[in-house]
C-alpha cells in the first residue's frame, strides 16, 4: 500500500476530456498495439474494412471500430498474438467527384489540369485526409498497428492488383466485350450492379402505336400498340417482340411495323422473354439501353443502336432531338407523338429507377465496350466456402443471401472511366496492334519491338482493389512472414450491407490468389438509426457525428452504447438517452473505484483478496462467486461473437450485483470498523476492469492506474495487456442460493416501505419466516436490518409465530415477509383513505357494468368503443379488489 494515497487523490468526478488523450499516448508509446508473431501459439488477425478517404468517419465507421477493438483487446488479454492490421481506400468515383467538386469552386475542370496534375491533386487531397481518419481512429480507442497502416494506392495493393489481374486476363476470365452496362452521366464512368440503387418512383406508362406495314411496304390501317416507361428511347428501337404462347399476336410475327418519327421498318419477332401482363404484350426492343432487350437482339441477330450520349444528351441517332437532355427529350417526343396521334393513352405506373450510388443521378443502361471478369468460375470455390464450413457467417441467416446471389451471379463490369484509380495494366501496340496485360509497365511490344504503346485509359473498380485486401494488405504477392503468419485471417467484420460489394469478392480472390479462404469467420453488424428507426441522412438532419458525440459523452460511452446497441445483423437505434445512459455507467465504474481507493487509504495488506472461503462471510463468497460466473459467461458470449450480451451482462453484475449490492453491504461492516471487506472489493473491482475494458478502454485504464497506485504489487503496468479473467472455477452455488434470499427479502421490506409511503429513514419492525434460510437470514441479520432499515427483526421458523392482522406482506419463494403496520402509519387514516376509494372503485365498476350490461348499447356501439369500455371495467375491478386486499390487512 502507498501511503502517500488519501480519499481525495482520485478526482470527483470522471472527465473523460481529461485522460482519453494521455492514456492513448501511453498505450502507443508502449508499443501495445504492435502485432507480435509467436508461432507457438494460434494467432488472431483481423484486416480492417478500409474507410474511403473522401473525409471523415461516421457512425458506421465507429460500430466498425468499437466491435472490431473488443475482439482484438479480448484476445490480447488472453494472450493470443493479434494483429489489427488498419487501412484506407482510395474510393475512385466518391474521391474523383469531392476533388472535382473543389476545383469547381476554382472555376477549373479535370481537363484544365489535365490527368497527370489532376491526379497530383488528388494526392494533395488523400494526405491530408489519411491523417484526419488515423486521428479519428486514435478518438474512437482504436488500438490496431499503426505501423503496418496500407493504403490501397501503396505499392503493395498496387503490386497486387497488377498481378491478380494479369493472372486473370491470361486465363481469359478478363475480357473486353460490349454489353449493357450501368452509366452514370454526372460521374461519367460505367457502374457495377451493386453500385446502383433501385428506388420506387411515381411514373407513367405510354401506350404508343406503331403503324404495320404491308408486304409492300406500306402502312395500313393497322397498328401494335406497346407500353414503355422511356419514350425518349423509341429512336434506338429495332424490333417489336410479342410472346409466341399469346395467340392474338401470333398472326403478325413476321410483319414489319413503322418507327414513329423516324420511320424505320423494323421486325415483328416472337421471343419467350416477353412478358404477355405487362401493358399490351407487345414489348419495344431498344437493345442499346435495356439489358432483356440486348439478350432477345443477341437471341435474332438484330443490330444495337445507342441514342443517348455518356452526359446524358441525345445523339444523332436520335434525328430531329439530336442534342437534346434526355428527359427533355422525353417531353418534346411525347408532345410529338400526340400531335400525330399515336399516344393512346397514359397511365400512372410506379416502377423502380436505379440512381448512382455515389452522387443520385439516374443512371443510363447502355451499350458499352467494357472490362469484365468472369464470376462464375471464381463464384463455384466461393459457395462451396461457406457450405462446408471453411467460413461461418454471424449471423448464420446471411448464408442464405449470400447463396442466392452467388447462385445466380453476372459478369462484373470492372472498368471505370476515371482518372483516379489503379489504371489498367493492358497496352496496346499502335504499330501491329498486339494487346496484352503486364504486371510492369513494357519499354516495348513484345511482338514487334515497337515503343509505340499506349496503355487503357480506364481505372479499376475500386472493388477490385477491396477484394484482395486480406493478402494484399500482408504482403502478397510477395511472400512474406506476416503472410505466412497472419493469413487466413481469423475475423472479417462488416455491415450486412456489403456482404456482396466486398465480402463475396473478398472470399473469391482470395481463394482464387491464395488457394485458401481469407477468413474464418464474417461477422455482420447492423446498420444504426435514428431514436424513430429512420436512416439517418443529412436530408433528415438526424446525422450523429462520433466525434461530437464523444466530445459530449465521452468515448466509453459512445463505445458502450454501440456495442450493446443490437444482435448480430440486426439494426437499431441510437438516441441521446442511451448515450446519457452509457455515460452515467462509466461515472458509476469511477465512482465506485473512488469509493474503494478512499478506503484503503492507510490501510496495509489490503491487496487483491483471494477466494472465499466457507468461513468468509457469506456475502464476500457471494460476490466471488457471481464474478466467477460473471467471467466465465462473459468469454462465452464473445466466443460467439455475442458482444452486445457480453457487455449487458457486465452491465448487469457490476451495477446491480457489485455496486447496488455488495458496496452497499461491505458499507455496512466498514461503518462498524471491519476493514476484511477491503480485499474483496479491491479483488472485484480490478478483475471487473479487465472484463469490462474491451468496451470501455479508457475508464478502466484510468481505475486501473488509480488501483496501481492504491495497491501494491498490481501488475501489469497497464490493463490492456492484463490477463483476461475465464471464471468458471469458482463458483459457490451455496453461498449464491443463501444470499440470494436475503437479497430478496430486503428488497420485499424495501418494496412494502415504498408502496406505504414510510420514510426512509425511518427503522420499522419486521418478521421473517423459513424453513429452510433462516440460518443465512441470521448470519446476515446485520446487512437485512441496515440495508432495509429494520429494527427489531424477528426471525421465525414459520408463518404461524407471524402477526395475522394490520400487516403487510411478501410471500417469497424462501421465505414469508410481514411488516405490523401499527408501526408505519395511522390505521384509522389509512382505513378512512382506503374505504373512500374502495367506494369510488365500486361505484366505477357498477357504472360500467350497467352499461356494458345494455343490449342496445352492445349492439349500436362500434366494436371497437364495446372492447375500450370492456378494459375500463377490468381495470376498475382490478383496482376494487386491491383496495379490498389493501383494506383486510389493516383487520
Amino acid at each position: 500500500m502507498t501511503e502517500s494515497v488519501r480519499a481525495d487523490d482520485m478526482a470527483k468526478a470522471y472527465d473523460p476530456s481529461k485522460v482519453e488523450g494521455p492514456l492513448y499516448e501511453m498505450w502507443l508509446k508502449g508499443g501495445y498495439f504492435r502485432g507480435r508473431i509467436d508461432p507457438e501459439k494460434e494467432p488472431f488477425c483481423m484486416i480492417m474494412p478500409p474507410p474511403n478517404v473522401t473525409g471523415e468517419l461516421h457512425l458506421g465507421h465507429a460500430l466498425t471500430a468499437t466491435i472490431e477493438d473488443c475482439l482484438i483487446r479480448w484476445h490480447r488479454m488472453l494472450g493470443d498474438p493479434t494483429l489489427w492490421l488498419p487501412g484506407v481506400d482510395h474510393a475512385g468515383i466518391a474521391t474523383q467527384n469531392v476533388v472535382e467538386k473543389q476545383l469547381a469552386k476554382e472555376g477549373l475542370s479535370r481537363h484544365d489540369l489535365g490527368r497527370e496534375q489532376f491526379v497530383e491533386r488528388v494526392w494533395q487531397w488523400v494526405q491530408k485526409y489519411r491523417s484526419v481518419i488515423a486521428h479519428q481512429h486514435a478518438r474512437l480507442g482504436a488500438s490496431c498497428d499503426w505501423d503496418r497502416e496500407v493504403f490501397t494506392m501503396d505499392e503493395g495493393p498496387q503490386l497486387a492488383v497488377r498481378t491478380t489481374f494479369v493472372k486473370l486476363y491470361n486465363e481469359g476470365l478478363i475480357y473486353r466485350g460490349e454489353r449493357i452496362i450501368n452509366w452514370c452521366p454526372r460521374c461519367q464512368t460505367a457502374l457495377s450492379d451493386l453500385e446502383v440503387e433501385h428506388e420506387e418512383t411515381e411514373g407513367n406508362l405510354w401506350y404508343v402505336r406503331y403503324p404495320l406495314l404491308d408486304d409492300a411496304s406500306n402502312m395500313t390501317d393497322e397498328y401494335v400498340v406497346i407500353a414503355t416507361t422511356r419514350p425518349e428511347t423509341i429512336v434506338a428501337d429495332v424490333a417489336v417482340a410479342v410472346n409466341p404462347s399469346v395467340e392474338r399476336w401470333q398472326k403478325i410475327v413476321g410483319r414489319k411495323a413503322l418507327l414513329p418519327i423516324i420511320e424505320r421498318q423494323i421486325p415483328i419477332i416472337a421471343d419467350e422473354a416477353v412478358d404477355p401482363e405487362f401493358g399490351t404484350g407487345a414489348l419495344k426492343i431498344t437493345p442499346g439501353h435495356d439489358p432483356v432487350d440486348y439478350e432477345i437482339g443477341q437471341r435474332h441477330g438484330l443490330a444495337a443502336i445507342v441514342a443517348v450520349t455518356g452526359d446524358g444528351t441525345m445523339n444523332s441517332a436520335a434525328g430531329p432531338y439530336e442534342g437534346m437532355d434526355r428527359f427533355e427529350c422525353r417531353k418534346i417526343i411525347v408532345a410529338d407523338l400526340e400531335r400525330l396521334g399515336l399516344i393512346e393513352k397514359v397511365e400512372p405506373h410506379r416502377h423502380s429507377i436505379g440512381h448512382c450510388e455515389r452522387c443520385g443521378t439516374i443512371v443510363e443502361p447502355m451499350l458499352s465496350k467494357q472490362w469484365f471478369v468472369k464470376m462464375e468460375p471464381l463464384a463455384r470455390p466461393a459457395i462451396e466456402a461457406v457450405k462446408d464450413g471453411r467460413i461461418r457467417m454471424v449471423p448464420r441467416r446471411f448464408e442464405r443471401v449470400y447463396f442466392h446471389w452467388m447462385e445466380n451471379i453476372r459478369d462484373w463490369c470492372i472498368s471505370r472511366q476515371l482518372w483516379w484509380g489503379h489504371r489498367i495494366p493492358v497496352w496496346r501496340c499502335e504499330s501491329c496492334g498486339e494487346e496484352r496485360a503486364f504486371v510492369e509497365d513494357p519499354a516495348a511490344c513484345a511482338k514487334c519491338g515497337s515503343k509505340e504503346l499506349e496503355q487503357d485509359p480506364d481505372v479499376l473498380d475500386t472493388w477490385f482493389s477491396s477484394g484482395l485486401w486480406p493478402h494484399s494488405t500482408l504482403g502478397w504477392p510477395n511472400d512474406t512472414e506476416d503472410l505466412r503468419c497472419w493469413y487466413p485471417t481469423s475475423v472479417l467484420e462488416t455491415g450486412y450491407d456489403i456482404l456482396f460489394f466486398w465480402v463475396a469478392r473478398m472470399i473469391m480472390m482470395g481463394l482464387y490468389n491464395m488457394g485458401e479462404v481469407p477468413f474464418r469467420h464474417v461477422y455482420l453488424h447492423g446498420l444504426i438509426r435514428d431514436a424513430r428507426g429512420r436512416k439517418m441522412t443529412k436530408s433528415l438532419g438526424n446525422v450523429v457525428d462520433p466525434l461530437q458525440a464523444i466530445d459530449k459523452y465521452g468515448c466509453d460511452a459512445l463505445r458502450f452504447t454501440l456495442a450493446t446497441g443490437g444482435a448480430p445483423g440486426n439494426d437499431f437505434r441510437l438516441s441521446d438517452e442511451r448515450l446519457e445512459s452509457a455515460r452515467n455507467f462509466a461515472n458509476k465504474v469511477w465512482n465506485a473505484a473512488r469509493f474503494v481507493v478512499a478506503n484503503l487509504a492507510g490501510e496495509e495488506g489490503a491487496g487483491n483478496g483471494e477466494q472465499g472461503t466457507r468461513e468468509h462471510p457469506l456475502e464476500d463468497r457471494w460476490i466471488i462467486s457471481r464474478l466467477d460466473s460473471a467471467a466465465a459467461e462473459t468469454n462465452r458470449l464473445l466466443a460467439g461473437f455475442q458482444i452486445n450480451e457480453a457487455a449487458r451482462l457486465l452491465y448487469e453484475f457490476f451495477w446491480n450485483e457489485y455496486c447496488d449490492w455488495y458496496v452497499e453491504m461491505a458499507k455496512v461492516r466498514l461503518k462498524a470498523g471491519d476493514k476484511s471487506p477491503l480485499p474483496v472489493l479491491v479483488r472485484v473491482l480490478e478483475s471487473s476492469m479487465r472484463l469490462l475494458h474491451p468496451f470501455m478502454p479508457f475508464v478502466t485504464e484510468a481505475v486501473w492506474q488509480e488501483l496501481r497506485r492504491a495497491v501494491e504489487g498490481l501488475e501489469p503496468e497497464s490493463v490492456i495487456v492484463a490477463a483476461y479473467p475465464e471464471g468458471g472455477a469458482g463458483a459457490d452455488r451455496e453461498a449464491e442460493q443463501r444470499l440470494h434470499t436475503v437479497i430478496e427479502v430486503i428488497r420485499a421490506i424495501r418494496n412494502i416501505r415504498a408502496e406505504r409511503g414510510v420514510d426512509p429513514g425511518r427503522y420499522v419492525e419486521a418478521y421473517v419466516s423459513s424453513d429452510g434460510s433462516l440460518p443465512a437470514l441470521e448470519e446476515a441479520r446485520p446487512l437485512v436490518e441496515s440495508l432495509a432499515r429494520v429494527r427489531p427483526l424477528h426471525l421465525v421458523p414459520d408463518a404461524a409465530a407471524t402477526p395475522k392482522t394490520a400487516v403487510a406482506s411478501a410471500v417469497l419463494a424462501g421465505a414469508h415477509v410481514v411488516l405490523p403496520l401499527a408501526g408505519m402509519i395511522d390505521l384509522e387514516s389509512e382505513r378512512s383513505r382506503l374505504a373512500g376509494q374502495l367506494r369510488d372503485a365500486e361505484g366505477e365498476v357498477g357504472r360500467l357494468a350497467q352499461k356494458l350490461g345494455n343490449e342496445q348499447f352492445r349492439s349500436k356501439a362500434p366494436a371497437q368503443v364495446v372492447a375500450r369500455e370492456e378494459e375500463k371495467l377490468a381495470a376498475a375491478r382490478s383496482r376494487a379488489d386491491g383496495l379490498s386486499g389493501r383494506l383486510a390487512e389493516l383487520g
